[in-house]
């Protein structure tokens, strides 16, 4: 596997043969991102993973200076999986000048949930993407659908600005007791990390009680009381929110809680000082 730190050096490696398929990472990589890499191996092409801890899109007091970096170790992981080349650009090969053009996504979903949570998040994500896709100019990126409004943002970008890249989602890889795997849970404590499967089933017995819903009003209640059972078992939740899958907004009617429509639930919550996320498609 090659590893490339430079802009000049990608543009070299990239330079002949067929576009690769590329996996965006900010490093320190679990099983879920390996997953996927083995994903984007199946499409055919050279498989070029990056890792890059992206300053644009962590807020003021979020994590961005203490975010595990592990590149030598990260390296070794893509290498096994099969990976063909590691981007592992610093600040100034991303960012060589103030990046002052941002990407301003749609504030209708980008506004929402984390976009709420997290002003500006989104803005970075989708500037560091749009960079990248321009560099490695891959036929087909790979996301993990943990990240599942980031995933929507990135799909809505590709369609809008009519990039020739195709987006992959791939389903949330979980622990044995089905917390979702993030570079996060590395920060929770032996205690907390017992509980934070907690998150994943919170949003399974929201999705039921949605189900179970006859009118759109009871809805907001539900979610409330889903949070408060949260919040009495020590979490901090930010939302935990019954949503359309295809936009992110919320329920139109009644008759679209009764019938078997694609709905999504999302929650993020703090447990400690580690801030998660989890979804469920329902």
């Amino acid at each position: 596997m090659q590893i490339l730190h430079s802009r000049d050096a990608l543009h070299a490696a990239l330079a002949s043969g067929p576009h690769p398929v590329l996996v965006p990472t900010m490093g320190n990589l679990h099983a879920g991102h390996l997953a996927l890499v083995a994903r984007a191996r199946e499409l055919g092409a050279p498989v070029i993973a990056s890792v890059f801890v992206n300053r644009l899109q962590f807020g003021p007091g979020e994590d961005f200076e203490r975010y595990p970096r592990t590149l030598q170790r990260d390296a070794e992981l893509l290498e096994q999986a099969g990976c063909d080349l590691l981007f592992a650009p610093d600040e100034a090969q991303m960012y060589p000048t103030p990046q002052t053009f941002h990407v301003r996504p749609d504030p209708r979903l980008a506004g929402e949930l984390e976009g709420a949570s997290r002003p500006g998040h989104f803005e970075g994500v989708t500037t560091v993407v749009l960079k990248l896709l321009q560099l490695v100019r891959p036929a087909a990126a790979v996301f993990g659908k943990k990240d599942y409004q980031q995933l929507m943002l990135i799909r809505a970008m590709v369609e809008q600005f009519a990039l020739p890249v195709r987006i992959e989602g791939l389903e949330t890889v979980r622990e044995r007791d089905g917390l979702a795997m993030s570079s996060r849970n590395g920060y929770l404590s032996p205690a907390e990390r017992a509980q934070a499967p907690q998150l994943q089933q919170a949003l399974r017995a929201l999705a039921a009680r949605a189900r179970e819903c006859t009118e759109l009003g009871q809805l907001p209640r539900i979610q409330a009381e889903a949070e408060q059972d949260l919040r009495a078992r020590g979490w901090e939740p930010d939302y935990l929110s019954v949503r359309r899958r295809a936009d992110l907004q919320a329920p139109a009617d009644d008759e679209e809680l009764r019938r078997d429509a694609h709905l999504v639930v999302l929650g993020a919550a703090r447990l400690g000082r580690t801030r998660l996320i989890d979804n469920l498609e329902f």
